[in-house]
């Protein structure tokens, strides 16, 4: 093949690759519930199959796909597989996977409304959606990111500025010890030392406890120091739990503090009237994320990040370059996105949010959303109902689309029991009929099932759960004979 200096390829060619594309992910979303869960290849398998010098010279595109498909798509976890329970599944839509491939085709610069008026316009449009479900004041705002990680960054920035300005030295944070670990790394990137971050324990039910939040802020007070934030959850990822939110937002009130709420997995849930009920509060947060490709069903990554005062954000992050002059336009009308968040290039992310709600529409969705609560606790009713039910041991009850529980056998030691589940674990990702993921709760390692795919089946959880019966008969024999 010669070489195509202006990488180029003609009407015919290009449509035969897109051909190609689609009957791949169109084969994989046929085939997804007949395929294993997991595919965990050891590298010193995949390093001789990809390892290769810079390639100099063209390659035959279908010959590249077909090697795609042998050794990549076929070492993934498939996270949107409809027996994938493990950490949050991202159970994507094909209207969302085709949306991604417009933006990249069409390749828009979404960080400036110079460049990309319509695709800032069509975010703001759905980020607005968000801001509606999760009950904010239409002074609400904000912006699509990577994912919660970044968007609780994000939101802590803005909080430091609000409350803080550049006297940080002396202030304090607070969250429960079910708080995701992203927050924690947040706000070590932003200079909190560890002295200044107060991690609380939570109740029987996983929640913030009021007490112990009451009395941390009183003594810092006390001690002259300046509580600035609490960090609330609305959805953990252990358990799906959700704390006092209301209570928070009152503290929050009486103190001059900061409330973020980190809702990455179950802010969502608002879209319908069960989830709206329990996330009651949320609508008084300072800023709030909430990460569509999880519980909104689109591929990764979108994250977004709300502020109760959108304005707030451009104080945060806003900078001027010289060659960034020319798209300081009608500043009161045109929002450049850049202003908003720490990205400068950015892609559109908002495309495949706003295509897939439109094509399916918003009461798809809260049907989506009603049937992961369905499911968890459908599980739990599988488990106590179970003939193993002197083994199962609920641990905390379907929350959210999420539960967990212990395998325990008579007689079996603490020690034991961890080791039964890690087996169990283990023997999933050989298996590959299913997989579930392990966590630990109050020092006990527990099971741990998401159920928030729109296509898993009442039939997929019992499978799932004569599967996990299975696996911990045998890791018990297994424990038995050492």
């Amino acid at each position: 093949m010669s070489i195509n200096h202006s990488l180029q390829l003609t009407a015919d060619e290009m449509r035969q690759i897109g051909y190609c594309v689609v009957d791949q992910l169109v084969e994989h979303f046929e085939t997804l519930a007949n395929k294993p869960v997991m595919l965990v290849t050891p590298r010193k398998e995949l390093e001789p199959r990809l390892r290769e010098p810079l390639p100099e010279q063209p390659a035959e595109i279908n010959t590249l796909l077909e090697q795609l498909q042998r050794d990549v798509w076929s070492n993934i976890g498939n996270v949107q597989h409809p027996r994938f329970f493990a950490f949050i599944p991202s159970p994507s839509n094909f209207v969302s996977v085709m949306a991604d491939a417009l933006a990249s085709g069409f390749n828009p610069f979404a960080g400036n409304w110079l460049e990309g008026a319509g695709t800032t316009q069509l975010e703001l449009v759905t980020v607005d959606w968000l801001r509606q479900m999760c009950g904010l004041p239409e002074t609400a705002g904000g912006l699509f990111v990577s994912g919660g990680s970044m968007a609780n960054l994000t939101a802590l920035a803005a909080a430091r500025e609000a409350k803080l300005g550049n006297q940080r030295e002396n202030a304090a944070v607070y969250f429960s010890d079910q708080t995701h670990s992203s927050l924690e790394k947040a706000l070590r990137i932003l200079g909190f030392a560890h002295q200044q971050i107060r991690k609380l324990p939570s109740d029987d039910k996983f929640r913030l406890r009021m007490p112990e939040l009451h009395r941390a802020v009183a003594e810092d007070r006390a001690a002259g120091k300046q509580p600035f934030c609490v960090i609330a959850n609305a959805g953990t990822t252990n358990t799906g739990a959700i704390d006092p939110l209301n209570e928070i937002a009152d503290v929050c009130g009486d103190e001059n503090m900061w409330l973020h709420v980190d809702g990455a997995y179950g802010a969502a849930a608002a879209l319908c009237e069960r989830g709206k009920i329990l996330l009651a509060g949320i609508e008084r947060a300072d800023s709030v994320t909430l990460d569509p490709h999880k519980w909104l069903f689109q591929p990764f990554e979108i994250g977004c990040i709300l502020l109760r005062d959108a304005r707030l954000l451009k104080k945060t992050f806003h900078t001027m370059a010289e060659y960034l002059e020319d798209t300081r336009r009608a500043e009161e009308q045109e929002i450049n996105y850049y202003d908003y968040g720490p990205q400068l290039t950015r892609g559109f992310r908002a495309l495949k949010l706003w295509l897939s709600l439109k094509t399916f529409g918003a009461a798809a969705f809260r049907r989506a959303i009603e049937h992961g609560f369905e499911l968890a606790e459908f599980a739990e009713g599988i488990l106590r109902q179970s003939n193993r039910s002197g083994c199962w041991q609920i641990v905390s009850p379907a929350t959210m689309g999420i539960i967990t529980f212990r395998f325990v056998p008579p007689n079996a030691t603490e020690s034991e029991i961890n080791e039964i589940h890690r087996r169990m674990v283990e023997a999933m990702v050989e298996d590959g009929f299913v997989f579930a993921n392990s966590t630990a709760l109050r020092g006990q390692t527990v099971m741990r099932l998401c159920t928030i795919n729109p296509r898993t089946t009442q039939a997929d959880i019992q499978a799932t759960i004569q599967k996990l019966e299975q696996l911990a008969d045998k890791a018990t024999n297994q424990l038995k004979k050492l």
